[in-house]
């Protein structure tokens, strides 16, 4: 399929697009929120009845958590190898909901613009890939693989519920989703380009571990003035405890922690374009102080070197005014983002025995540890790879980049291990994109862009 097809389809159909576009964008897919449950589940279905019209098999198949949206198209043969495409259709919380310029679930386009949560993390990533395989069934070209696709509905929740259907799949249901999503390769649409004219495909990202910490030091919050110098205040010792998780060259100080990194070539490196300094970093989120270990670079602490970071810290009163009080509680968060050759599991019991090991005297911890996921690489050398870096550089005009992302995303790992699959991983998103924020927005360009990425890259597949 040529890009002008591609683009003449486009062009002719690009209302009904952006009308269905729209459409989806308004389910308030909110899979934090117990209460949005019945909104996640009208989204999959409203998904699944567009894929069989565009064409597909589809069907919602029902895991540990909301619905997973499953549509194949095995017309290529039992002969021919098979392309899995993963999205998903569930997004962030809205809050806070007065800095939004518009109601986040009704889209609203400005400048070229359109606002809306999820508009590009995945709603709108996912979506442009999902008409990009309506447009090969509506000008009667044959896909020169078989096609699977899994979107699902609880990314934004840690997919935890796909997560066990896959690697705990003791059931028949289960057994079953496996055997439905196997395939030879993977493609995560649900990444971002290199810079706004530079196209990316990304091929790798962190794991993580995550833990709840509570230190209790009364049973009950207790006058400021009448106990003060008297009870030791638990806001005070869990400073004082998390302080100790680093040194004072940045490193963190949990013994093993950086144990079994598996090491990566100064060439291998070199593979990956960074595209960011720190200038950007100030500009951008009006940065001024910058962390991590002393003497590495950006590029090394974001993608080749593992974090500990405290995601929040709680204790007391922080209303307004002032309430004069000693907290019974003080709680934190921790997450951990690991590189290759670490174990998530051992990393959460590192951290939870450090802790232990360093609380202070007359206080009550309790360390929860919740299950992670390690990292993932995926090879640039793949078919996949070099058909979408192909694709992307004939849709933009620019020579693709390859990236890793410092983040995570929590169900590839799962996928790698259980289906053996090669990962490749691309996007059209970008940093200013709001994504998680108030204000998220994607533009009709880029949109367009991912649609003949996608597209095109399937031909290159033959």
């Amino acid at each position: 399929m040529q890009i002008q097809q591609l683009k003449n389809w486009f062009d002719q159909n690009r209302s009904q697009i952006f009308a269905d576009y729209f459409t989806f964008l308004r389910f308030p897919s909110i899979s934090a929120d117990p209460a949005r449950r019945g909104d996640c589940t009208a989204c999959a279905e409203w998904l699944t009845s567009w894929l069989k019209k565009s064409g597909f098999s589809s069907e919602l198949v029902a895991t540990p958590g909301l619905p997973l949206v499953y549509s194949e198209d095995l017309s290529a043969g039992l002969q021919t190898k098979t392309l899995l495409i993963y999205g998903h259709y569930d997004v962030q919380p809205v809050d806070p909901l007065d800095l939004w310029k518009s109601a986040p679930f009704e889209p609203t386009e400005r400048e070229g613009s359109i606002f809306a949560r999820g508009a590009a993390d995945d709603k709108g990533q996912i979506f442009y890939a999902l008409v990009a395989l309506r447009a090969w069934k509506e000008l009667g070209k044959k896909f020169p693989c078989n096609v699977k696709l899994c979107i699902e509905g609880v990314e934004e929740s840690s997919s935890e519920g796909l997560i066990k259907a896959l690697t705990q799949a003791k059931t028949q249901t289960m057994g079953s989703l496996k055997k439905k999503l196997a395939a030879d390769s993977l493609l995560v649409v649900d990444f971002d380009q290199f810079d706004r004219n530079i196209p990316a495909v990304s091929l790798g990202a962190r794991g993580i571990a995550a833990l709840e910490v509570r230190l209790e030091g009364s049973k009950m919050d207790m006058h400021s003035g009448l106990c003060g110098g008297i009870a030791y205040n638990p806001n005070r010792a869990l400073v004082q405890l998390l302080s100790k998780l680093w040194d004072e060259e940045g490193k963190v100080a949990v013994p093993q922690f950086y144990e079994g990194i598996l090491p990566v070539s100064e060439e291998e490196k070199k593979l990956y374009s960074y595209r960011y300094d720190k200038k950007y970093y100030e500009e951008q989120f009006g940065i001024h102080a910058f962390g991590g270990e002393k003497g590495v670079s950006l590029q090394e602490a974001n993608w080749f070197r593992p974090t500990l970071e405290l995601n929040g810290i709680g204790g007391g009163y922080v209303g307004a005014g002032v309430k004069t009080v000693i907290p019974s509680v003080a709680e934190a968060r921790i997450t951990c983002r690991l590189v290759p050759g670490q174990n998530p599991e051992k990393i959460s019991k590192a951290v939870a025995l450090f802790l232990q090991h360093h609380i202070p005297k007359g206080m009550k911890l309790q360390v929860i540890e919740h299950k992670g996921m390690p990292a993932f690489r995926g090879s640039i050398h793949s078919t996949l790879a070099q058909a979408i870096a192909k694709s992307a550089t004939e849709v933009t005009g620019n020579s693709c980049r390859y990236m890793l992302t410092g983040g995570s995303i929590p169900i590839v790992p799962a996928f790698v291990e259980t289906l053996g699959v090669d990962v490749v991983g691309m996007g059209y998103g970008l940093l200013e994109d709001q994504i998680h924020a108030p204000n998220e927005h994607f533009d009709r360009v880029r949109f367009e862009q991912g649609f003949l990425t996608v597209g095109r890259a399937l031909s290159l597949l033959l």
